[in-house]
């Protein structure tokens, strides 16, 4: 019951409030982004949710799109702008998702939503995690996000889809709250995204 009719409720409810109650908080971020992007504050990008469906995420873009000299793209922690590292660290590049969320395409407790060309490298097991809509938090998020393997992973998405329930979402937003608080597990120490997802091989 919880899982097929008042989760989505519940997400579409907080999401809602979320936005109404950040939303001045969201001008602000919104504002300074562009300033430092160029005019390009959000960052959109296909990703896969419920079913392998593709859906567009929303996030604050924190990286400008500065290039070398064969118009390449600079690393990341070269494009990291001042106002992106504290946007980033403080999970609120995330805000933007509650629009996701409010819409259908994501739930506040899930998998992460991936890169839609890893879908091809899943295995069985991997592919489970794809049978809830994505989160913007979730199992895995709480227990080493970006320090810790892609196997690790998804064992942790997968153990979520096997028990999900009201009790282990309460538990995910408070550890949540408590690790974005004390900026535990954001990311590497070197500012750097987690390594792509290569297969199982």
């Amino acid at each position: 019951m919880y899982k097929k009719i008042f989760k989505r409720a519940i997400d579409f409810l907080l999401s809602l409030l979320g936005l109404i109650f950040l939303s001045p908080l969201l001008l602000i971020i919104t504002v300074l982004l562009a300033i430092a992007n160029n005019g390009k504050p959000f960052f959109f990008q296909k990703r896969p949710g419920l079913n392998e469906k593709l859906f567009t995420i929303i996030k604050f873009k924190t990286m400008n799109d500065k290039t070398d000299e064969n118009g390449q793209l600079l690393s990341d922690a070269k494009r990291l702008t001042a106002i992106g590292n504290f946007v980033r660290k403080t999970s609120l590049d995330e805000i933007p998702q509650l629009i996701n969320v409010l819409k259908g395409d994501m739930s506040l407790i899930g998998p992460r939503p991936l890169l839609p060309q890893y879908l091809p490298l899943y295995n069985e097991f991997q592919k489970k995690r794809h049978l809830v809509r994505p989160g913007i938090t979730g199992w895995a998020q709480i227990n080493g996000r970006n320090t810790i393997s892609w196997q690790q992973k998804f064992e942790y998405d997968v153990w979520y889809v096997e028990h999900l329930c009201f009790k282990l979402d309460v538990q995910i937003i408070l550890k949540t709250i408590k690790k974005v608080v004390q900026s535990e597990g954001v990311y590497a120490k070197t500012n750097t995204m987690m390594n792509r997802f290569k297969g199982n091989n």
